[in-house]
């Protein structure tokens, strides 16, 4: 405690930030090129997996459940691919199964609907 309350009556040295217009150190970049998720090719699972075309998705059984009522839907692939194409993202497909079978209608634009969470497993 002592040596804490000798430590309060010193001043630290200044320690110099960047300023709004200065450039990025080099090691920032480096760290963030070095990233694997840079080039953009191996999309994983998580928030861009729900980016994806159902013909992308390697899982056979998509999920997507609502954060505001806790229920959940899930459709196999094969299925979400006949009714909604090869092409169609799963983002849309997900929001549209939840949204045919909402049951949380208020009536204002700003609280009807579902609030989805995407999973593929």
């Amino acid at each position: 405690m002592e040596l804490m309350a000798a430590a309060v009556g010193t001043k630290a040295p200044p320690v110099g930030g960047l300023a709004p217009d200065d450039d990025l150190p080099p090691e920032y970049w480096h760290a963030l090129l070095a990233d694997a998720r840079a080039d953009g090719a191996n999309p994983g699972p998580g928030a861009s997996g729900r980016a994806l075309r159902l013909d992308q998705i390697p899982q056979h059984l998509l999920r997507v459940s609502c954060r505001r009522c806790g229920r959940t839907v899930e459709i196999q692939k094969v299925d979400a691919v006949r009714l909604y194409g090869p092409d169609a993202i799963w983002k849309d497909v997900g929001q549209r199964l939840l949204d045919n079978t909402c049951m949380s209608r208020t009536g204002r634009y700003e609280e009807d609907g579902c609030w989805p969470a995407y999973d593929v497993s």
